[in-house]
């Protein structure tokens, strides 16, 4: 008899269990880290993109002059806090309870041995552009020229006219209507609709920053907030 292929019934008692393992484990993880590099950063960060990111554990991943790996924690603020301590009674090593009160929002942790010195310049120079989402806010004002759209299939017509950006179709040309010789897609402070993100992406221009900055450092029982 071929085996039947509905929903099997999982006890909760058993996926409880199963959850509270899995955070057992990452606790430990993180205390492991912990003992095993110099330094721990927490770092914050703006405008999340996972290939952005990558670069940063990509640049972390390379082993230090003792062949140690640096190790990143993202998205489990109460774990993370639970490993490091709330308190002074329960503070994993010396003064790391400082580290756990800043975990909140868009954070993450380092542990790595590497120079401190070059750790923070790393963070300090780290910027990459990227493609607003919608709801972003432009940070300049962004205007089309007939110009710019020479570079486009004239069968792209209805797919601007439908992004809202008022096109024609002259001598074999895109250029803007009503014999416009250029249109406004977003201002300064402006919040941008899906639509003008579509249409910034056409002409690649990229108003979004992606950033991570340093919170603060431990090292040692030393603690410091930047």
């Amino acid at each position: 008899m071929p085996k039947s292929r509905r929903t099997k019934i999982v006890a909760l008692t058993q996926t409880a269990k199963k959850t509270r393992e899995h955070k057992t484990a990452i606790i430990q993880d993180v205390r492991a880290e912990v003992d095993d590099h110099d330094t721990l950063y927490l770092f914050s960060y703006e405008n999340m993109r996972s290939n952005k990111f990558k670069k940063i554990r990509m640049e972390f991943r390379a082993p230090d002059m003792e062949g140690k790996r640096s190790r990143i924690f993202l998205g489990k603020n109460k774990l993370m806090q639970v490993a490091l301590g709330r308190t002074p009674e329960d503070e994993y090593a010396d003064n790391i309870r400082h580290v756990s009160k800043l975990i909140t929002g868009n954070v993450g942790m380092l542990m790595t041995s590497k120079p401190m010195k070059e750790v923070e310049q790393y963070f300090a120079n780290f910027a990459e552009k990227d493609f607003a989402r919608a709801g972003a806010e432009a940070t300049e004002t962004v205007t089309v020229n007939n110009e710019m759209l020479y570079n486009f299939p004239t069968s792209m017509v209805d797919q601007f006219r439908k992004l809202g950006l008022p096109v024609d179709v002259d001598t074999g040309k895109l250029v803007l209507s009503g014999g416009k010789e250029e249109h406004t897609v977003c201002e300064d402070g402006d919040e941008l609709s899906a639509e003008d993100c579509k249409i910034l992406f056409q002409f690649d221009v990229k108003l979004t920053e992606f950033k991570v900055a340093l919170v603060c450092r431990w090292n040692d029982g030393s603690f410091e907030e930047f």
